[in-house]
């Protein structure tokens, strides 16, 4: 089995220092980035291919739906599965969000780093070639 790369996209260092760790200890190769503008230059790197990519929101500079909007666009990478990990709870954000085209929307709170786990090994497992 082909080690599979996640891609976290989040500006909260202590979230991102949590999923790296949990991802890292499964096995999973990290690719992270700490806004959406960092997140948009790594993918539009040819050997930047991740496998799922785990969006925040709320971020400085390029926000999460305007990354999401931007990688759905893209043929090389709108078949990347896309799981919104966000506090916005609004059901106005998770339609824009789930609109958009991202695959799932998790609410941080509402989530332990072992139960987004599970959620990213469903979405990687759905998409086998």
């Amino acid at each position: 089995m082909d080690k599979k790369t996640i891609m976290i996209i989040e500006d909260d260092s202590f979230v991102m220092d949590i999923y790296q760790t949990k991802l890292s200890l499964e096995g999973f190769d990290i690719i992270s980035a700490n806004n959406g503008m960092e997140a948009l230059k790594k993918l539009e790197s040819v050997d930047c291919k991740p496998d799922l990519i785990l969006l925040d929101i709320i971020m400085p500079l390029v926000n999460g739906l305007e990354v999401l909007a931007k990688i759905k666009k893209d043929d090389r990478l709108k078949i990347i599965p896309v799981i919104l990990l966000t506090n916005l709870s609004q059901k106005e954000d998770i339609d824009q969000g789930l609109g958009l085209g991202a695959d799932d929307f998790l609410i941080k709170s509402h989530f332990t780093p072992s139960e987004v786990l599970e959620k990213i090994k469903i979405y990687l497992n759905s998409n086998k070639e």
